[in-house]
């Protein structure tokens, strides 16, 4: 069947930088739903019917039309962040043509000469600001999609405050309209509180002399996190992870989450990873919160309250930690329920008690038990000796298909 749904990207330049198939579309549409500032870009001659996206935003007017020549007016490439990937969902590829136009990042990435395959590109539109921290690294090249005016002054902020106030900033309004402009600075020195709402943001990250070496690696230093003490430290965190095995798109649940690092670091590791944070403790569900933030996970979700109690209900995990609760009754049975096939489950014990819990778990259900001992240099008077660490026993099972 030929498609009755067509998404045409629309760039700066309006109708007449769109090609041949768009226009055609567009004169042969009953129908025409966009943003304000895309329809205002047509001509009189275009004769379909003008409807704005409702809000809050919603496909069903475009859905509600299935089978008559529609077409969906999208900011430059409706597949990069855009409109056109959330109808690829709903309607099937043969119900559906997408005519892109090029994207701000494209446009960006050809007036500053970098090559796009090597820049980290990312969205704050409806997003938090956060996420830029798990990116910053020196000689790291961002594209950021704004979402307003106030973004650059807001990322700025952002990077200073990170150790990267070095970096250099290009902010691009209108790209590849009549009214483009480039406005360059460094984060450190920016004193625009707000440009054009439309931008593009292009950060070239610099780190200062102290910035913090941030690892996309299982193991950051105890330092980068703000805790009570309740923090599965960095050796142990990097063995753990090291067991639990992230891989894109995977959900981690981390039971008794204290600081927040494990499923902190399991998210770092692909921007498609998502993590679970169960935790009952008020102060250290503020700790987590700000962790989640500075490490630039802020889609890590925090479940509030006791585990096994709040278990129930929440999306099935490729991955389970347990770090904290390993002894309240029902936690490791429960867990193990909810966990996908396939899926691994790994529970930390420090006391005699939790560690005989994994004992008579294991002898149920199977797995590896492996003992960590870490020893760090201190000093002795004048000279220096080990101290030992507490151990910590490991416990690692996956479920059966």
């Amino acid at each position: 069947m030929s498609p009755w749904l067509t998404v045409v990207g629309i760039g700066e330049d309006g109708f007449k930088g769109l090609g041949r198939n768009a226009r055609h579309a567009l004169l042969r549409a009953s129908r025409i739903i966009g943003g304000q500032r895309q329809l205002d870009l047509l001509p009189v001659c275009i004769r379909g019917e003008r409807e704005l996206w409702p809000s809050p935003f919603s496909l069903e007017p475009v859905l509600a039309k299935r089978g008559e020549p529609v077409c969906v007016l999208a900011s430059g490439d409706p597949m990069f962040y855009g409109v056109g990937a959330s109808l690829a969902r709903q309607v099937a590829a043969d119900e559906l043509l997408i005519l892109p136009a090029p994207s701000s990042v494209s446009l960006a990435a050809a007036r500053l000469g970098w090559p796009l395959q090597d820049v980290v590109t990312l969205s704050v539109v409806a997003r938090p600001l956060a996420a830029l921290n798990a990116q910053l690294a020196s000689g790291v090249r961002l594209l950021v999609l704004s979402n307003d005016g106030r973004s650059p002054a807001l990322m700025s902020a952002l990077l200073a405050e990170s150790g990267f106030g070095q970096s250099r900033i290009s902010v691009f309004e209108h790209l590849g309209g009549a009214d483009e402009r480039r406005i360059d600075g460094l984060a450190q020195a920016w004193d625009r509180a707000s440009v054009a709402d439309l931008n593009v943001v292009a950060i070239d990250c610099v780190a200062d002399a102290h910035a913090p070496r941030l690892s996309r690696l299982a193991g950051l230093p105890d330092s980068a996190f703000k805790h009570d003490g309740q923090l599965t430290k960095r050796d142990v965190r990097a063995m753990t992870l090291a067991r639990l095995a992230p891989v894109p798109g995977e959900l981690l649940w981390d039971v008794g989450a204290g600081s927040g690092s494990i499923g902190i670091e399991w998210m770092r590791t692909h921007p498609s990873c998502r993590a679970l944070a169960i935790e009952a403790d008020e102060g250290r569900q503020g700790l987590i919160e700000h962790n989640r933030d500075a490490l630039g996970v802020p889609g890590l979700q925090l479940v509030r309250g006791k585990a096994p109690d709040v278990l129930q209900g929440l999306e099935a995990p490729d991955a389970i930690f347990i770090g904290g609760g390993v002894t309240r009754e029902g936690v490791l049975d429960t867990c193990w329920q909810h966990l996908r096939p396939g899926g691994r489950l790994v529970a930390n014990a420090v006391t005699l008690q939790s560690e005989m819990t994994l004992m008579n778990w294991r002898a149920q259900h199977g797995g590896e038990l492996t003992r960590i001992h870490v020893a760090q240099a201190q000093p002795l008077g004048e000279f220096d000796t080990w101290r030992q660490a507490l151990p910590i026993t490991l416990l690692e099972v996956v479920k059966p298909l």
